[in-house]
């Protein structure tokens, strides 16, 4: 073997040697069914809309409201901050529960940022009236979403006490969305 040969035999060697040492973990793929795949993808909607309603109430520090309707969003802040808690204690203990899984496609992402600006735009840019009819308008789509969204997750699951918890946030949900839909009915 000519010297020229051994050093790339060698070379060859080392690389094959270097490249065994950085290739990824081989895991083992799991398979998601399309029940678990509804359930993640329901649960991180959830959990991202939560975590946003759950800072809506941060409004009556530069805006206000008449008592009754702060009241209200108070309470819609903190039981949206609860249950967005309660997901990340429920993803904590399940591996399997992914709260980051949002597989939504780039003609909807643009939609709702578009949606949002123009809510921003509306709570932001009025006062008095016009702007708890944005704000009661804003939360009643929200609240909707979120009664529906915690409801699909919750026909996805499989655990019983994320099933429970799923089915009384549903409904909370719809109870705030309920008594918004009231306070527009009586203007």
């Amino acid at each position: 073997m000519t010297r020229f040969m051994r050093v790339c035999v060698a070379s060859l060697m080392l690389i094959c040697a270097l490249s065994a040492c950085n290739s990824p973990p081989v895991r083992p793929h799991v398979q998601e069914t399309t029940s678990q795949y509804v359930r993640n993808n329901a649960y991180s909607l959830l959990y991202q809309l939560l975590n946003e309603e759950k800072d809506v109430s941060k409004l009556r520090f530069i805006k206000r409201e008449n008592e009754n309707l702060k009241t209200l969003i108070k309470q819609v802040s903190a039981a949206a901050k609860a249950g967005a808690s309660q997901l990340d204690e429920f993803a904590k203990r399940d591996p399997s529960l992914a709260l980051d899984q949002f597989d939504l496609p780039p003609g909807e992402k643009q939609t709702r940022a578009s949606i949002s600006k123009a809510e921003e735009k509306d709570l932001l840019g009025n006062s008095g009236g016009k702007f708890e009819l944005a704000l009661i308008l804003s939360q009643i789509d929200a609240l909707n979403y979120a009664s529906h969204l915690a409801k699909v997750a919750g026909q996805n699951d499989s655990q019983n006490e994320r099933i429970v918890f799923l089915t009384n946030l549903s409904g909370e949900m719809k109870n705030f969305h309920d008594q918004l839909v009231a306070r527009v009915k009586e203007r």
